[in-house]
């Protein structure tokens, strides 16, 4: 872990690292939010946040205000890249916004020529978290959210690896993918265009055979213009209500898919993790 940079905030320190990744291929970038009782002694709970389309690590440190909750509450976030980067990874040959560089969409790439440094989900779920586990003082309790398409993979990485977390939750969460421009986009490239290979990747599809019962919250912005063609909560919802799986979903009036909307919901979210995660501390 090399320190890129550091800033007191809160009374804590939000710093920015680099290392390599072996399953990225690559050098990668993140961020760390270490509370004021770090400095304490203190062992905390983690959160892990993950970004949507075009984003980095700095949209949601800069941008949702969650610093003030988590020194309050004691919680350590995590913030890793999207998608792998740097010289050699490749990205969409015409430049698209939604594919390749800045849109991982969290899952292990099986095709050429993704499959060399697309494997976000393995990031994610293992490689990061081992590093963070080794280096900062976080305790084994873990949760994890997510905007848009990093709302997909906050849901996918739970749904996937049942006891991993003991909490999720999403903002505006890509929810179908198997069935929404972007997902059809991203999962027909990295994937192939078998669509039975999807399913291991689509929320709603997991949830509706899911093994675990970790409750899920979930809001959206009813004013969100992607609501109807990307996002499709009420696909989730519908698998939820199928196997009385507790998911509940938020429809906010008025908010769209921006940070806005994000900063105004962030607090509840980070309380609703601090519950969980530390009613499950020894």
């Amino acid at each position: 872990m090399e320190l890129l940079s550091s800033n007191k905030s809160f009374g804590g320190w939000h710093q920015r690292y680099k290392h390599h990744s072996a399953v990225l291929n690559c050098e990668m970038v993140f961020a760390v939010y270490l509370p004021p009782q770090v400095e304490q002694g203190q062992r905390l709970p983690v959160l892990y946040w993950l970004s949507g389309l075009t984003c980095t690590d700095e949209n949601f440190m800069q941008k949702a205000g969650a610093q003030r909750w988590a020194a309050e509450l004691g919680l350590i976030l995590v913030a890793p890249d999207t998608s792998p980067r740097g010289p050699g990874v490749p990205s969409d040959p015409e430049g698209a916004w939604d594919f390749g560089l800045g849109a991982g969409f969290y899952l292990n790439a099986t095709q050429q020529p993704w499959a060399k440094h697309y494997q976000m989900h393995d990031y994610v779920v293992h490689e990061l978290p081992a590093l963070i586990e080794a280096k900062v003082p976080v305790t084994d309790q873990r949760g994890i959210s997510g905007h848009s398409m990093g709302g997909h993979g906050a849901l996918v990485c739970a749904l996937r690896n049942p006891g991993r977390y003991q909490s999720v939750s999403a903002f505006s969460p890509i929810s179908h993918p198997s069935d929404c421009p972007w997902g059809e986009k991203a999962f027909s490239r990295y994937l192939g265009e078998d669509r039975a290979c999807w399913n291991d990747w689509d929320a709603s599809l997991l949830l509706a055979k899911a093994s675990e019962r970790l409750p899920i919250l979930v809001d959206q912005g009813e004013q969100d213009g992607f609501m109807q063609d990307q996002l499709k909560p009420e696909v989730l919802e519908a698998a939820a209500k199928a196997i009385d799986y507790p998911l509940t979903l938020r429809l906010q009036p008025g908010y769209d898919h921006s940070y806005y909307f994000v900063a105004s919901f962030i607090e509840e979210h980070l309380r609703y993790h601090a519950q969980a995660l530390q009613q499950q501390q020894p």
